[in-house]
């Protein structure tokens, strides 16, 4: 099930991206598309500008050269051999540099009457750029030609037409390496993202797997836990059942044995609905000023018989007025769970030691047993719901495992921290902070 749900959490973030990146990538190719479409129509126009003027318009032969330009190198294709050398003129400034252009003249039948170039133009390859020309019903355009792009643009005359010529072929490696590189980077982005996307999908799902697996877990142990007692109740109402005719002072022991299991499921009942109760935010507490060090020695008082009769010996030492802001009776019952697991598991003639001291901002609660300790493994989980280091042990004492969950539950309430700390074979330390109510 999560797998599934990690998997359509990395589908739609890798389609939710590719669609932005695809964005993003086709409006920057629109943009420059557009700009080099703008340069190369600005361009041509200029080399045509420059063609009709006198400077510009001296024609030659088809096969023949541009005067001055003896010293150009014959060429197959359009090679820019430099700008003619013909003088300063009045009109030198303003041809055009750089651009790789000719002009061609022809008649109505498109045939060719007279070249216009600063180098050397193929008779073949000026009759294949004429036929190119022709076939587009447009006065502007561009062809393929010899590997080259070409732009050009045609006027009619009165003896025919005047087409000039623009190699634009590094223009259009512009726009086409401009494709190979959103292609690749894109390519390579979505190999990132699927990694770094399959990462964060597998971080966001933990927590929700995490708290699907305790539910599992807290179901199956809640059942497991009512198990027992309704086992037993049922086994002595079928005893009591055989044995109807039995005076019930003879069956008491079966009626008793239903009551305590009776009582145990209670309590279980009502730590589990207490702790839903916790869990939901909607549930309000009311908060008062109210004086830890009075509410702890009321517990200890509570707690003197049982911890004589425990045959355990205990040590305290609270520090007078400390006042915390919170409930007065959670607050209680969180330092009864901790005092009461303490004495419960502490073997007899053990010691328990509680300490509440003013900590800089805070109001330190320390609850010490000495006893076996809990091992290094079992600390993170103590606080977990149902979770016992020893079940048999703690069936014996008649535990659920839920007492540490309810004082967690509560502190985590009032903003506070608890925490263990314990010594495999000789102590175990509880610490609960809480903020000063000064």
């Amino acid at each position: 099930m999560f797998t599934k749900l990690r998997n359509r959490f990395l589908i739609v973030n890798l389609v939710i991206i590719s669609v932005v990146m695809l964005i993003a990538f086709a409006s920057i190719y629109v943009i420059t598309y557009r700009n080099v479409k703008a340069d190369i129509n600005d361009e041509i126009h200029r080399v045509a500008d420059f063609y009709q003027k006198p400077f510009g318009g001296s024609d030659s032969s088809p096969s023949g050269r541009h005067k001055g330009d003896s010293t150009s190198p014959p060429i197959n294709g359009a090679i820019d051999s430099g700008p003619i050398d013909s003088g300063p003129t009045d009109n030198e400034d303003s041809r055009p540099e750089r651009s790789v252009a000719f002009m061609l003249k022809t008649d109505a039948d498109w045939n060719i009457t007279s070249t216009n170039s600063p180098f050397t133009v193929d008779e073949a390859f000026c009759i294949a750029a004429v036929q190119e020309a022709s076939k587009e019903n447009k006065n502007t355009g561009q062809f393929n030609l010899d590997g080259s792009h070409w732009a050009f643009i045609k006027q009619q005359t009165n003896e025919g037409y005047s087409l000039v010529f623009l190699d634009v072929t590094a223009q259009q490696e512009i726009l086409t390496n401009l494709i190979y590189t959103f292609s690749f980077v894109g390519l390579a982005m979505l190999i990132i993202l699927f990694f770094t996307s399959r990462f964060f999908a597998n971080q966001s799902i933990r927590p929700v797997k995490e708290a699907f697996d305790k539910q599992k877990q807290f179901i199956a142990d809640a059942s497991h836990e009512m198990k027992t007692p309704l086992t037993i109740i049922n086994t002595n109402t079928d005893v009591l059942l055989s044995n109807s005719e039995d005076t019930i002072h003879n069956q008491a022991k079966w009626l008793h044995y239903i009551k305590s299991e009776t009582e145990r499921m209670t309590k279980l009942t009502n730590d589990l609905l207490y702790l839903t109760e916790m869990d939901d935010t909607r549930t309000g507490m009311i908060y008062r000023k109210l004086n830890m060090s009075e509410a702890v020695e009321n517990i200890i008082l509570t707690m003197e018989a049982v911890i004589f009769e425990k045959n355990v010996s205990l040590d305290y030492e609270i520090e007078p007025d400390l006042m915390v802001q919170g409930s007065s009776e959670q607050l209680k019952q969180v330092v009864m769970i901790l005092l009461d697991n303490a004495v419960k598991y502490t073997s007899a003639k053990g010691k328990v030691t509680l300490s509440l001291q003013k900590q800089q901002n805070d109001v330190v609660l320390t609850v010490t047993n000495t006893g076996e300790g809990i091992a290094a493994e079992h600390l993170p989980r103590i606080f977990d719901r149902f979770y016992r280091t020893d079940s048999s042990r703690a069936r014996k004492q008649g535990g659920y495992g839920l007492g540490l969950a309810i004082a967690k539950s509560i502190i985590e309430q009032h903003k506070g921290k608890i925490y263990a700390k314990s010594t495999v074979g000789e102590s175990t330390s509880f610490y609960i902070h809480l903020s000063r109510g000064d």
